[in-house]
């Protein structure tokens, strides 16, 4: 019950494509151009028209060169794609210097590249963006040509203005990027998260599988092993008891036998404790307490009897994995002992885990269960304590709601101190088959 290594299942940050890149230097060269032609032929405003039009065709020039050069398909390295970001950036500050500064409403353009960046580089790169995006507009403020406009005059905005215009761009960008930078880490790390937990649910099917592999194996030699025994019996009774071949014979025979004994207790303990068969809520949480019954912490079970039949479920790793990896969790935090109090009665079926450690501290409870968030002691602590990657707790609640369970987590009632864990089903999901769990579990 162990937590993962990273390595099993994080994955590195996805490097974007140089086809994405380009597409979107595409899409802002031809909305540069339009505003561009506009403004021009359009309003008929008057603005330095051929340098625009110069920036714009080197960087569509650039564009061309890169496609042809390189495969679009092809991921960019996070530093590459960063700087084909800035450039955007530095083009953009450009042409609005020739058409205005800040008073350009395009200025707010400023936010894209690094929106881009927060939601597909890592931050030290998003940052850099950040602060060359919050540079550039700075730098606008004080120099630019006037703003393309009809008449003879000149708009001129007042200062205050132009203020409020630099400081909400400086502040769309370093909000906005930290908002999509903290969506966009949250929505990796529970992806990275459930990658996991379809991992550990995979290797537990897996050993629960394993038995059934055994017992078709017993099943398929059996015939084979039982035709070698009576040919070698046979043959053993044919050859006289002083030849050479009567001692190899016999060894033969007996070597056979015992291969048929062990396919016979394999068999026999398919037959009487297959992972496949049906299992009483007793006998499930004997089997997920007995792993940790020799760490020094005294594990007390009590099982209320509430007048109907005890449950009897199929043996589903997903539970023996979710309920064991709270009970190791348990143990590890416990000063002396952990109770596991199990009740039922017609509608459900309950188990309650809980210590007598710290409890859960005030700022974890309410976050309880997200991936990636731990408190874990251990060896790698510098405490002396073990730290985890946070996701056992993400793992087992995820894999125990699969069941139809809910997992609910509170701290004991003051004088009381520990955790506790309460894991609760309807009998009825309790005791479906594993086929009939699967039928209800919603299409991916």
């Amino acid at each position: 019950m162990t937590d993962l290594a990273a390595s099993d299942f994080r994955h590195p940050r996805r490097h974007v494509r140089l086809d994405t890149i380009l597409r979107l230097r595409w899409l802002a060269a031809l909305g540069q151009l339009a505003a561009i032609f506009v403004v021009a032929h359009g309003l008929e405003f008057d603005f330095e028209v051929i340098p625009c039009l110069t920036i714009v065709g080197l960087s569509s020039a650039l564009n061309l060169v890169l496609q042809i050069a390189f495969n679009p398909m092809q991921r960019l390295e996070p530093v590459y794609a960063a700087a084909l970001l800035a450039l955007n950036i530095v083009e953009l500050a450009a042409l609005l210097f020739l058409t205005g500064g800040l008073q350009n409403p395009f200025s707010f353009l400023f936010l894209a590249p690094v929106l881009i960046s927060a939601t597909a580089l890592p931050i030290r790169l998003t940052i850099a963006l950040g602060v060359l995006a919050m540079a550039c507009a700075s730098a606008l403020l004080f120099f630019h040509l006037p703003l393309p406009w009809e008449g003879e005059e000149p708009v001129v905005l007042p200062p205050i203005y132009l203020f409020g215009v630099w400081l909400s761009i400086l502040l769309a960008i370093g909000v906005t990027s930290l908002y999509a930078i903290q969506v966009t880490d949250d929505t990796r790390k529970l992806s990275d998260a459930l990658a996991a937990t379809e991992l550990v649910l995979t290797r537990e099917q897996h050993l629960t599988q394993l038995d059934g592999l055994a017992a078709a194996a017993a099943h398929e030699l059996g015939t084979p092993l039982a035709t070698i025994f009576l040919i070698s019996r046979e043959l053993e009774k044919s050859v006289a008891a002083d030849s050479p071949l009567a001692a190899d014979l016999k060894t033969l025979r007996e070597q056979t036998q015992r291969c048929r004994d062990i396919l016979a207790k394999i068999t026999q303990l398919s037959a009487t404790g297959a992972p496949f068969d049906r299992m009483p809520l007793s006998t499930l949480i004997e089997e997920v307490v007995a792993p940790h019954r020799d760490f020094g912490v005294a594990i007390k079970i009590r099982i209320a009897v509430a007048g109907a039949r005890e449950p009897v479920g199929t043996r589903n790793p997903a539970i023996l994995y979710g309920v064991g990896n709270i009970l190791e969790n348990a143990v590890d935090f416990a000063r002396a002992t952990v109770e596991v109090n199990a009740w039922w009665n017609s509608e459900t079926v309950e188990i309650v885990v809980s210590d007598d450690g710290p409890g859960f501290a005030p700022e974890i409870l309410k976050r309880i269960g997200e991936p990636y968030l731990s408190r874990r002691r251990g060896t790698d602590d510098p405490q002396g304590g073990r730290r985890g990657l946070g996701l056992g707790v993400f793992i087992a609640r995820t894999l125990l709601e699969r069941t139809g369970a809910t997992v609910a987590f509170r701290n004991r009632t003051f004088p009381d101190h520990g955790a506790v864990v309460q894991i609760a089903w309807p009998r009825s999901r309790f005791e479906a088959t594993e086929a009939n769990e699967t039928s209800d579990e919603p299409a991916a």
